[in-house]
């Protein structure tokens, strides 16, 4: 009873972030899930237990693949190419660990994605601002 109080807390804690958060915000948010999922991943694989392995996996790679569809190629150019390569070549060694049951996989995944997710951090607020004002008369 507890846990689940605790839970759906945590859920509307988080709808609450996503509600008042930017795109860039929201994009680290899934990042920092993606870690999670892939942390959570690798306790299961060395506790053998396959069912959370996969499950935290499979979520896990369904934020790789909403980053890599959130790519803009029109304004990223050969950027945004890398970062799709680099997104399918993730998603791709989260599979490897899985089907392996070997964790070094899913080591080399959440260091790629950390670099990503520092340099993300690392974009200045008022570029941030100035990036999102521009979309938004772009979009109107």
């Amino acid at each position: 009873m507890y846990n689940a109080k605790v839970k759906n807390y945590q859920k509307e804690a988080l709808k609450t972030r996503v509600a008042g958060a930017d795109r860039y915000e929201i994009i680290q948010m899934l990042m920092a899930g993606a870690i999670e999922k892939m942390v959570f991943a690798k306790v299961a694989i060395e506790k053998r237990n396959l069912e959370a392995k996969s499950e935290h996996l499979s979520k896990a790679s369904a934020i790789l693949e909403a980053l890599r569809g959130c790519l803009d190629f029109e304004v990223g150019g050969e950027v945004t190419e890398n970062l799709y390569a680099l997104y399918s070549y993730m998603i791709e060694k989260l599979l490897d660990a899985s089907v392996k049951n070997d964790s070094s996989y899913i080591d080399e995944v959440t260091g790629l994605l950390k670099e990503i997710k520092s340099a993300w951090d690392a974009i200045p607020f008022d570029v941030r601002q100035a990036t999102l004002n521009a979309s938004d008369s772009h979009a109107g």
